[in-house]
């Protein structure tokens, strides 16, 4: 090739390469290499990323490839995601599950809810730094095996968010006029209008969830006037609330579920704004991120507790019926049709939150390694469209059971791995530090990342940690007995889990870099 760049060539301002066109790097033009590893299927393939579909998957976005038009989502995203129906059950398990009086139940959320809040931020900061999803930035800390192990728990996390949106989606739809939807086609309405949005991909992702919240927003505010002149009742819960060390487990326990619908965005919070500049202010995007979820989540699921302090039987009877979505029927039931049209939007708007589960879901999948990758991300997204509308269907009556446990569990994880991740970048990444910052080439290359072993460990003790500490249905840990009440634990799990890897990933990372260079 000439050393000038010739009319089917292109100029990476980046590295100061020429590239032939014919066969541009998966990272510079993804859709013209998955064109061509096609073969017959190209064509297709050609104008269907022609029409607009994504064609990036999981590869790093160039720095000259980057744009701030998306800015101001970092806080409108996850305002729209968050102020939805999904969020409101949160709020109602204080009272249903925990017997927390109102106080006790609001102090849980705001407190939890800032910790949650912190730590998904910080992810989210990394998303400009490096222009990688989040699932791959894990192997710069724990290996190209420990991104994978990530992986697939992020794909678990967000096919069980998938789940109990279209649950509650559908419930919501099927209460509107009972006997005349089916629960089963509610929930498949939810799931397809789901999955369109993401199969399309990143930038009408943004384009719906930046004006996704308004109106329900706005319904938000009307179920809480509508509440209100229900009647709360501060101190319904009162009689029923435990006391002394009983009534800190239930504190804590109910705390970990509010940390972790917080941290259940951890893992995704890089993807949707990997394209902004690598210079962004990481400040601005920490604010509005945090912002973004801590405001809206806090507001919602302060309202779910509200309303469980109405002692109305019509109310309660109503819950007892048809969980959440019954509730918030009843709530509306004043304004007749207009209630109706009004809950219609409600049910719909758990597609704002099951959006950027489908779509990190399909995102994650590719990122189990090589293979996978090269399949197309809007496939996988579809995927994760079919498994988890299958198995809202199967567990659409189980609903308060499956949420309660999954966002226990939820937490755990998410703790260890927000741990590993802050202290990589803190520790071993910053200036100065044993490596100095990340070599972002290395990505996708398993002899030049980390070997990963010292991720991997520090995960394991996380997974220690969790399982002393947690207390759930179906098991104690022995520390959660000690600091809860003779029938049931205090859940400490995220706590310790986060701690175990905290104290072991730093000096096993220092010996694995000592070992290897690397």
């Amino acid at each position: 090739m000439s050393a000038h760049a010739s009319d089917s060539s292109y100029v990476d301002k980046e590295k100061g390469a020429i590239y032939d066109e014919r066969a541009l790097p998966a990272e510079i033009a993804p859709e013209d290499a998955i064109v061509r590893r096609y073969g017959r299927f190209g064509p297709f393939l050609a104008k269907l990323f022609a029409s607009g579909v994504e064609a990036r998957g999981v590869e790093r976005v160039p720095e000259d490839q980057r744009e701030t038009k998306n800015m101001w989502n970092n806080l409108l995203m996850w305002w729209s995601v968050n102020t939805v129906l999904t969020t409101i059950p949160i709020g109602t398990l204080g009272q249903a599950f925990f017997t927390l009086t109102l106080p006790h139940t609001i102090a849980a959320i705001l407190c939890f809810g800032a910790l949650g809040g912190v730590a998904t931020a910080f992810i989210s900061t990394l998303g400009p730094k490096t222009g990688l999803r989040t699932m791959i930035i894990t192997r710069f800390s724990s290996g190209y095996v420990g991104g994978t192990i990530y992986s697939i728990l992020n794909i678990l996390t967000q096919l069980g968010f998938s789940v109990t949106a279209v649950i509650l989606g559908g419930q919501t739809l099927a209460s509107i006029n009972p006997g005349t939807l089916p629960l089963v086609v509610g929930i498949i309405i939810i799931g397809i209008l789901s999955v369109i949005p993401c199969f399309i991909g990143y930038n009408y992702v943004h384009y719906y969830e930046r004006y996704a919240w308004i109106a329900i927003f706005i319904i938000i505010m009307f179920l809480w006037g509508l509440g209100g002149h229900a009647g709360f009742d501060i101190n319904a819960q009162k009689p029923l609330e435990d006391t002394g060390r009983s009534l800190s487990a239930d504190i804590l326990s109910f705390g970990g579920i509010v940390f972790g619908s917080f941290t259940g965005w951890a893992p995704v919070a890089a993807d949707y704004n990997c394209r902004l500049p690598a210079n962004t202010s990481s400040m601005k995007i920490f604010l509005l991120t945090f912002f973004g979820l801590w405001i809206p989540i806090c507001f919602v699921e302060i309202l779910g507790a509200a309303l469980m302090t109405i002692t109305d039987p019509a109310y309660t009877d109503a819950f007892e019926a048809g969980s959440t979505g019954g509730l918030v029927a009843q709530v509306l039931a004043p304004w007749g049709g207009g209630g109706k049209f009004l809950l219609v939007l409600l049910g719909l708007s758990v597609v704002a939150n099951n959006i950027p589960n489908s779509y990190s879901a399909g995102l994650s999948m590719q990122s189990l390694g090589r293979p996978f990758a090269m399949v197309p991300r809007f496939a996988w997204t579809f995927l994760a469209f079919v498994i988890y509308t299958v198995a809202g269907v199967a567990g659409r009556e189980h609903f308060s059971e499956i949420l309660s446990n999954f966002l226990s569990i939820l937490s755990y994880w998410t703790a260890f791995f927000i741990v590993i991740v802050a202290e990589e970048h803190f520790i071993f990444r910053r200036a100065g530090g044993a490596l100095g910052g990340y070599n972002l080439d290395d990505w996708d290359l398993p002899g030049k990342l980390p070997v990963g072993a010292a991720g991997i460990l520090a995960g394991c003790f996380g997974v220690a940690g969790a399982v002393v500490g947690m207390s759930e249905v179906w098991y104690t840990g022995p520390l959660a007995k000690d600091a809860g009440s003779a029938l049931f634990g205090a859940d400490l799990g995220f706590e310790l889990a986060a701690a175990f890897a905290a104290v072991t990933y730093p000096p096993l990372r220092w010996l694995e870099i000592r070992l290897t260079g690397r």
